[in-house]
């Protein structure tokens, strides 16, 4: 069943903040928008909230643009509702004609406006994920859901025992590195506006119903509702390095410094209960951030050695400040009176020696804290750590000083029967220095083989060296201060991207030694293998590699450790995306399987990224799929883009989001899954074979055609994505796009969502099943082989998002009919297979909820993808144009529409 469309602005002229939800006026959109009433699934508190929204949504656009581009939204949004409820190419037409009767500047604003819907659609989505979160947690003995840890830990236990379960627990490690790649379409300004008006939407659900505070809120949100729409929706200009650094830190200043402890303690309390905060933890401090934004320099000439000193230190001083505040904070609660609560030795020798470093400023607390000694204590630490931020001469020689402190403070407190606070405000204290040091993120460095290469190569000639060589050298220079500023753990980190020799990974010791000699910083070489032939060469590269002296060095320094990178994305783009997904199981077994027999402690990182095409989905599904020992309780990927704020940028989220993780990662590594997991890949190895071969022939097919790559550029936006000011990172390899190996993965992916065909997730895939052809088999195979389940899961969510009008109308902006034939074949054909197993009668029915979130959105993105068509078509065929505006001002318009589908979709790259 479709799901209902809540108006975007249809409403009667006076909507007012108090009116709650007015009757829509015309008898059309009463007739179209009832059809839609009686829609099943969607919660009736967001249905409220989307209703309420798009009322304010219409008042600000009657205000700001007048009746008639109220009107004008209305139409073309009741058109397209209408063509995706009928279905019939009339209906279709009649939306189409609508799009094209704009002028270029009321194509601008409706553009602008449905951009506008989308950004509050999502809230109210997240505000609903977020209400129910909040509900399941406030009933009092509900049931743990299946996938938390504290599920998945009980589990653990029951197959390999309490003492075995809670070894593994101790070794968990959930380890994400944000990236600065070019996928989030949105302003921060944006961005930041959506973040009030949540605060609003919360407050409007708290306050009584028609009281002043609710009144207030609507009056609020409506200000923030005309803040969005008056706001540029483009960037002026590409964001530096730096800017993108400050934007990530944003997600760590309000969400997940303090958002992580809290995850900590949330298992914890589930795992004991009411002894919990009264006794020491058994949950380790098991996530860790990483960061490439600043550090990753393949492809991106703006990121220089200064950028990566900068963005440490802009790190550094973040989670400074904010343990300097959490220090200040918990130490003034600590009120306790030294004579219920005396201090032990080691806390009055901590405050001796503050008093004879800090005499004045230890007088002071003192009077501040008269009998109160853990209290002046905490202060004092805080003042410690406010002397590191600033490089004072009281300032921690490392983080480990600080929790050598921490531990002092908790024993005595522990000692003294203080035990609710040693174990409660004091133990997150310690988590977060556990977790975060004083660095914040690990930062690490990416570059690729060739630049290393080039680099030796001049060095060796004995001449002299280019700035690029210069640069080369300086970056490590730049890692070994930071490691003397700020700990090993602060940076160390080299990714070689495009490796595909054991020599390409020496070069990196190579190059330190010519930039430091014997000073050269400690490295963690990590080899990153991103194409088809470099995924297959990986165990035979790995096993030279761990023959070289430095690596094993390193290895003998860590435990063994090693860590490999997976790369999704050139990988799909490379053979498509279903031979991409085997042969990234196949590596991840055969080099589980090597590290297990020598011995070896492996992480596997994994470059997703958030689209299908790029290795994106749900990410506790991909774990539980992986080849036994690939994860063995450790969880390393990249996220990215609209994923970073999508998954930590709001608390409760992003706290059921790392437990998530955190649980299937601790559960992917027991007997029964693994077990299973490795069954299934045994006794679907045929169809593995025949899906492998027979999607391959059907991508190369079409990648490989004469011509494919201009005209892959010509049916799609993708050459003005390279316009947009998303990224410092430039969006091609070279200046023209010749083949797909001049284009970056990013806008390959990027390009085919907003021309509604998302080729990059699903292409090969129907032929594949149909080679099979043996529906039975495939019908087990999906029920009970984890891995073809996720494939057909994520293939089902992207084919959802495809829309077979409208990519005719792309594909049709070429000149090769047989090229746009064999896409529409092929999605048919992949459309048809994956229904049938999955079951029912259309896509995702048997994920009601996201079939609901997607069917909400499409006729609103089909709004858009008109607008993009017609702004595409005159920018390809200007001779042909119907509407007026400079060529200028038609690749604005197809900007905004970028944008808009971006939001509407919620992935781009």
């Amino acid at each position: 069943m479709r799901a209902e469309h809540p108006p975007l602005a249809g409403y009667s002229r006076t909507v007012t903040p108090e009116h709650a939800f007015p009757e829509p006026t015309d008898t059309s959109a009463i007739r179209i928008i009832g059809r839609f009433e009686a829609g099943r699934g969607i919660p009736d508190a967001m249905r409220s909230d989307v209703r309420m929204l798009g009322a304010l949504l219409g008042q600000v656009l009657r205000e700001a643009g007048g009746d008639d581009l109220f009107e004008d939204v209305e139409r073309l949004r009741l058109a397209t509702i209408q063509a995706y409820d009928e279905e019939t190419s009339d209906a279709f037409e009649r939306a189409a004609s609508i799009a094209e009767s704009f002028s270029i500047e009321r194509a601008d604003e409706v553009a602008r406006a449905f951009t506008c819907y989308f950004h509050l659609v999502n809230l109210a989505e997240e505000h609903q994920r977020v209400r129910v979160l909040r509900e399941r947690a406030g009933q009092p003995g509900r049931e743990e859901a299946a996938d938390t840890v504290a599920t998945a830990y009980a589990r653990l236990k029951a197959e390999v025992g309490d003492d075995e379960a809670r070894r593994r627990l101790e070794g968990l490690r959930f380890h994400p590195v944000f990236t600065a790649h070019p996928t989030e379409a949105r302003r921060r300004a944006v961005s930041s506006g959506i973040r009030r008006l949540s605060e609003l939407l919360t407050q409007h659900d708290a306050a009584s119903e028609g009281g002043a505070e609710q009144h207030r809120a609507r009056r609020r949100m409506l200000e923030e509702i005309d803040t969005l729409w008056r706001t540029a929706p483009l960037r002026a200009q590409k964001p530096s390095p730096t800017d993108e650094v400050r934007t990530v830190m944003g997600v760590f200043d309000e969400t997940l410094f303090t958002t992580v402890p809290h995850v900590y303690r949330r298992i914890d309390d589930a795992l004991r209960g009411d002894e919990s905060g009264a006794s020491a933890p058994v949950v380790p401090a098991f996530v860790r951030i990483g960061s490439w934004v600043g550090g990753d320099r393949d492809g991106n000439p703006f990121v220089t050695a200064s950028v990566t000193r900068e963005a440490s230190r802009i790190a550094s001083d973040h989670v400074l400040r904010g343990l300097e505040r959490a220090l200040e904070r918990i130490g003034r609660t600590l009120t306790l009176d030294a004579e219920d609560t005396p201090p032990s030795d080691a806390v009055a020798a901590l405050w001796q020696r503050f008093g004879e470093a800090e005499p004045l400023l230890a007088d002071e607390l003192g009077a501040r804290s008269p009998g109160e000694p853990h209290r002046r204590v905490l202060l004092a630490l805080a003042h410690r750590v406010a002397a590191t931020r600033r490089g004072d001469e009281q300032r921690y020689e490392d983080p480990e000083e600080l929790l050598a402190d921490l531990r002092a403070v908790q024993s005595s407190l522990a000692d003294a029967g203080a035990r609710r606070h040693a174990f409660g405000g004091v133990q997150h204290l310690i988590w977060q220095v556990e977790t975060y040091g004083f660095h914040l993120t690990e930062l690490e460095v990416r570059q690729h083989s060739q630049v290393h290469a080039n680099a030796l190569a001049e060095l060796e000639a004995g001449e002299a060296i280019s700035a690029q060589t210069e640069e080369v050298l300086e970056v490590f220079r730049a890692i070994a201060e930071i490691q003397g500023d700020r700990g090993l753990r602060a940076a160390g980190r080299y990714v070689v991207s495009f490796t595909q020799a054991a020599s390409d990974l020496a070069n990196v010791h190579r190059l330190a030694r010519h930039a430091l000699g014997e000073n050269a910083p400690v490295l963690d070489v990590v080899p990153l293998f991103e194409t088809f032939a470099d995924l297959q060469a990986a165990p035979a590269i790995l096993a030279e590699v761990v023959t070289f002296p430095e690596f094993r060095a390193r290895m003998a320094a860590t435990g063994n450790r090693l860590e490999v990178m997976l790369g999704y994305s050139d990988s799909s783009k490379d053979v498509g995306p279903v031979a991409a997904n085997l042969a990234l199981y196949e590596a991840q077994e055969k080099i589980a399987q090597w590290a297990k027999d020598e011995g070896i402690e492996l992480t596997l990182f994994h470059g997703r990224g958030g689209a299908l095409g790029r290795g994106g989905g749900p990410a506790n599904s991909a774990i539980l799929a992986q080849p036994p020992h690939s994860v063995d309780g450790r969880f390393k990927l990249t996220e990215q883009g609209e994923v970073i704020f999508a998954r930590y940028g709001e608390p409760a989220i992003a706290m059921r989001h790392i437990d998530q993780v955190a649980a299937a990662t601790l559960l992917a590594s027991s007997p029964t899954v693994e077990q299973r997991t490795s069954d299934a890949a045994s006794r679907f190895a045929d169809i593995a074979a025949v899906m492998d071969r027979s999607s391959r022939e059907r991508f190369f097919s079409l990648v490989k055609a004469e011509g494919f790559a201009p005209w892959f550029a010509t049916v799609t936006p993708m050459e003005e994505i390279g316009l947009l000011a998303l990224g410092s990172r430039p969006a091609r390899r070279g200046l023209s796009v010749e083949s797909l190996e001049d284009l970056r993965a990013i806008p390959w992916v990027f390009a085919w969502t907003q021309a509604r065909i998302n080729l990059a997730g699903w292409f090969g895939l129907g032929t594949a099943l149909a080679a099979v052809g043996d529906e039975a088999r495939l019908t087990e195979a999906y029920r009970e082989w984890p891995l073809l389940r996720t494939m057909i899961d994520n293939v089902a969510m992207s084919l959802a998002k495809t829309d077979e009008r409208i990519a005719r109308q792309y594909l049709a902006l070429g000149d090769r009919d047989d090229l746009a034939q064999l896409v529409l074949d092929e999605m048919a054909l992949t459309r048809e297979w994956v229904i049938r197993l999955t079951g029912g009668v259309g896509l995702l029915e048997n994920k009601p909820i996201l079939q609901r979130a997607v069917q909400l959105r499409t006729p609103y993105v089909d709004a858009l993808s008109l607008l993009q068509l017609r702004a595409l078509r005159a920018l390809r065929e200007p001779a042909d144009a119907l509407g007026s505006g400079s060529e200028d001002e038609q690749r604005r318009l197809l900007l905004l529409s970028v944008s808009g589908v971006a939001a509407g979709l919620q992935n781009t790259g």
